[in-house]
């Protein structure tokens, strides 16, 4: 099956599309990535899209209104990205845009409430505009079960990344940083695959150089490489209560928001601006690093990195460090593109959801029970 696969994650930086070629041979899974690009939003859309994901107050006919353009911006990249085969694809699996996501949570009276995830970003009107079947709102049915509904590349990472003898972490570094937990021969243990949000991934780091320095993102870390991290800040940034807490869990921006940058900004006056770009930076490893010892089973023989974090060359040397002895590399040593990987991941899901196989993981959700994820577009 000839696939698109779209997304834009927490970073807001634009629309991930991959158009994929996916082989099913007898229920394992293969994929060939044909072409995959960022489409930018317009600077006007992106600028909205953070102000509502920041909380800044807005009327139902705006909500529906941004609803509307992301939806085009998606159907937009879409259309770009199949030019770049001959053929018509069978498919588009759309992520769209979150802009709210709570995960549930515990009441007075002990009980586990639902969750809340939107993602705006209508997969009819993908639909309408490409001429092509659409499958969209994937977080939905694992919420109504229970779940976190987050992450979910982990289905992915299980059927593309699993080795039969090694242990392996997948570390998506997002806006939001996130892992795939791999026993060995992970197909037939899984039950013993997990996954959760570990904390902030470049969320922090894009917001304070656009603050800091006037750039959009720390190229390869240039920056935060010329400073000095302050790990006494740090360790106290560590005793979060989010840090300390088992999964399942998940997060983003409604944690890790301007708020909370000011805040942290705020304990940093002491230090020059290289200097907090460091402390962010190694922020990030620093959690990342807590998060396997706090909660893996097993530390892992190997981490494969995807995601925009994946190009900070700084970054990727740090988590090198702080994960040693495990071996640190990006997914594209194991033949999947780190930059396009989440994109690829809606495209299978897409795949999964029209062949009526489950797309959940409730070893990572937190789910009761697996679902099929996705609405249905013809």
């Amino acid at each position: 099956m000839l696939a698109i696969g779209l997304i834009s994650g927490t970073s807001v930086d634009g629309i991930d599309a991959a158009l994929v070629e996916i082989y099913d041979r007898n229920g394992i899974l293969s994929t060939n990535l044909i072409a995959g690009h960022t489409y930018a939003y317009e600077d006007d859309l992106r600028t909205e899209i953070l102000a509502v994901c920041a909380g800044a107050p807005r009327s139902l006919q705006q909500i529906c209104e941004l609803d509307d353009r992301i939806a085009e911006s998606f159907a937009k990249a879409a259309i770009a990205i199949k030019e770049k085969s001959d053929q018509i694809p069978d498919l588009i699996g759309s992520h769209g845009q979150t802009v709210f996501h709570r995960p549930p949570v515990m009441p007075k009276d002990g009980k586990t409430g639902l969750g809340y995830s939107v993602q705006l970003g209508r997969g009819a009107v993908i639909a309408e505009l490409t001429g092509i079947k659409t499958v969209s709102d994937f977080r939905v049915a694992d919420i109504e079960a229970g779940g976190h509904a987050a992450p979910l590349v982990p289905m992915l990472d299980l059927l593309l990344l699993s080795h039969p003898t090694k242990h392996r972490v997948c570390q998506n570094i997002g806006g939001i940083s996130n892992l795939t937990y791999l026993p060995p021969n992970a197909i037939e243990n899984q039950d013993q695959v997990f996954g959760f949000d570990n904390g902030t991934g470049n969320v922090l780091m894009d917001m304070a150089v656009q603050k800091l320095f006037g750039v959009s993102f720390d190229n390869d870390g240039a920056i935060a490489r010329q400073g000095k991290p302050d790990i006494a800040l740090i360790e106290t940034w560590l005793k979060q209560d989010f840090f300390d807490t088992p999964p399942p869990k998940s997060t983003g921006r409604e944690l890790f928001s301007p708020a909370y940058l000011e805040k942290c900004l705020s304990e940093c006056q002491h230090l020059s601006n290289y200097d907090i770009l460091a402390t962010l930076t190694e922020f990030t490893a620093l959690a990342i690093a807590k998060s396997y010892r706090d909660f893996l089973p097993v530390f892992p023989e190997e981490v494969l990195i995807g995601g925009g974090g994946g190009r900070n060359g700084y970054l990727m040397e740090r988590l090198q460090d702080v994960l040693a002895p495990a071996i640190v590399m990006h997914t594209d040593a194991m033949g999947l593109s780190g930059d396009s990987k989440e994109a690829i991941a809606f495209a299978v899901l897409g795949y999964l959801r029209v062949k009526e196989r489950f797309g959940n993981l409730p070893s990572v959700t937190g789910a009761k029970y697996p679902v099929l994820l996705g609405k249905i577009f013809p």
